[in-house]
């Protein structure tokens, strides 16, 4: 357990102090006029870490964004005061605890930790560090149940570690930049600074932003969120802002705070899309592979696969591609799919199951012995839509590894690759390079020529045996 180390200083030390602190302070935050724009999710979030005296007013504000277990998991990146190293650190307890009770750390850390050259632990960094432990509490108070990736940032490259957090996001991950803005300058002077580096922050501007001194002491997790925010079509809006210097400091040494929220569209993935499949109809549609090869081949299928259900769920008749792919003792036998949603995704299904299993030019039509070793995967497509990008470094940049299927067209020639293609080929410069070899074109045809491309998200479902 990581022990709080700033309660009764920072923050009230007394659970009812603390509960009784935060409500005033979100009593006030509550008259001011925020809107949540419309049909976006919220992804990401600035929060400021000093005292509550000081911050606090502005940190309550994350209730006007906040709904009770909206998020699971919360990554918190906030920068090094207190011990001077390069890369990142990661605590190595199990939960943190605060006043208002602890929070688990999530098992998603490991992952992290498994990249040891910008992951660590170090201990005296998580014992004395307070830029995570001080945002803890509003968001045990306006989140309820989520766990923590704790990560603490000294000299390091933003690039990198928002490559690292990003196969992390989904859409019950928040990502957090824990930092106060401009530190110790006279209020009007704090003002301008504080209002220039929000402008950079809402207009995306990070090498503006990157070159500007005294603009946040957690510069580096903002930059990382921005980074993503680029790439993923984020929109920053700016929730509040205030400085030491109206709350409860003077005006001759001021600090900047500011609570700006990232916006932006759901991610489709496995069992959290809206109109998703959960695992038992992903199942089913297996099943409804499996039967109507079998059928194919004149195998009697297994009275267990009863797709009487099939009939029944709407959900089922939702018109969207779908791709089928077969595979016998891990090595690919068979994948045929449709990109355009013209048909249902059982008659997908049907046909792509088919197809994968005895019209795939690669292989040949598959046989009754192969039939009981081969393994089933389904893949339920979201609609394509095209990538806008200047050039080939562009591309590259905005390319979403494990997430993004992927289309490519230049003529007549054109290839996809599924999301699961990213396991084989994780650099985007390989993944590109392959996708174009299977287009007919040559490897380098995405740094030298303009391509159309069009992005997707897959729901896929493994056979489970």
């Amino acid at each position: 357990m990581r022990e709080p180390s700033y309660a009764g200083s920072f923050y009230p030390s007394a659970k009812y102090e603390l509960e009784k602190t935060i409500n005033d302070l979100t009593y006030q935050a509550k008259k001011t006029a925020f809107t949540v724009p419309s049909g976006k999710t919220l992804k990401a979030l600035i929060l400021p870490h000093a005292g509550y005296i000081y911050s606090g007013l502005t940190a309550s504000h994350a209730s006007l964004v906040f709904s009770e277990n909206q998020f699971s998991k919360v990554i918190i990146m906030g920068p090094d005061h207190r011990v001077g190293f390069n890369n990142c650190v990661l605590s190595d307890a199990d939960a943190y605890e605060t006043p208002l009770g602890y929070v688990r750390i999530h098992k998603d850390a490991a992952k992290l930790r498994s990249e040891k050259e910008l992951f660590r632990s170090l201990p005296v960094s998580d014992i004395n560090e307070h830029s995570i432990e001080v945002v803890l509490p509003f968001l045990q108070t306006y989140l309820k149940n989520f766990e923590i990736i704790p990560v603490v940032i000294g000299s390091a490259d933003y690039h990198a570690i928002a490559e690292a957090i990003d196969p992390l996001l989904d859409n019950k991950t928040l990502l957090v930049a824990s930092s106060d803005l401009s530190h110790y300058l006279k209020y009007r002077q704090a003002v301008e600074k504080d209002n220039e580096t929000i402008n950079m922050i809402v207009n995306l501007e990070n090498n503006k932003l990157s070159k500007l001194d005294n603009s946040a002491c957690g510069k580096i997790p903002i930059l990382a969120i921005m980074d993503l925010a680029g790439k993923y079509g984020w929109k920053p809006v700016l929730v509040h802002y205030s400085n030491s210097g109206e709350t409860a400091g003077e005006r001759s040494r001021v600090v900047g705070y500011a609570v700006i929220a990232f916006y932006g569209e759901p991610i489709m993935e496995n069992e959290s899309i809206s109109n998703g499949l959960n695992k038992k109809q992903g199942q089913t549609l297996i099943k409804l592979a499996r039967k109507t090869i079998a059928d194919k081949l004149g195998i009697k299928n297994n009275p267990e696969n009863d797709l009487t259900a099939i009939s029944k769920d709407k959900n089922f008749k939702r018109l969207s591609g779908t791709f089928v792919t077969l595979k016998i003792h891990g090595q690919l036998r068979g994948c045929i799919g449709n990109l355009d949603n013209t048909e249902t995704i059982t008659e997908g299904i049907r046909r792509n199951a088919i197809n994968a299993a005895f019209n795939d030019y690669r292989f040949s039509p598959l046989t009754a012995k192969e039939f009981e070793n081969v393994e089933i995967e389904i893949s339920i497509l979201s609609e394509p839509k095209p990538l806008k990008y200047k050039d080939s470094d562009d591309l590259v940049k905005k390319l979403r590894p494990n997430v993004d299927g992927v289309i490519i067209r230049k003529g007549f020639a054109s290839a996809t690759f599924l999301p699961q293609v990213w396991e084989q080929l994780s650099r985007p410069e390989d993944f590109l390079s392959h996708l174009c070899i299977k287009a007919g074109l040559s490897s380098d045809t995405w740094k030298s020529s303009k391509l159309e491309v069009l992005t997707y998200n897959v729901q896929y479902f493994e056979e489970e045996k």
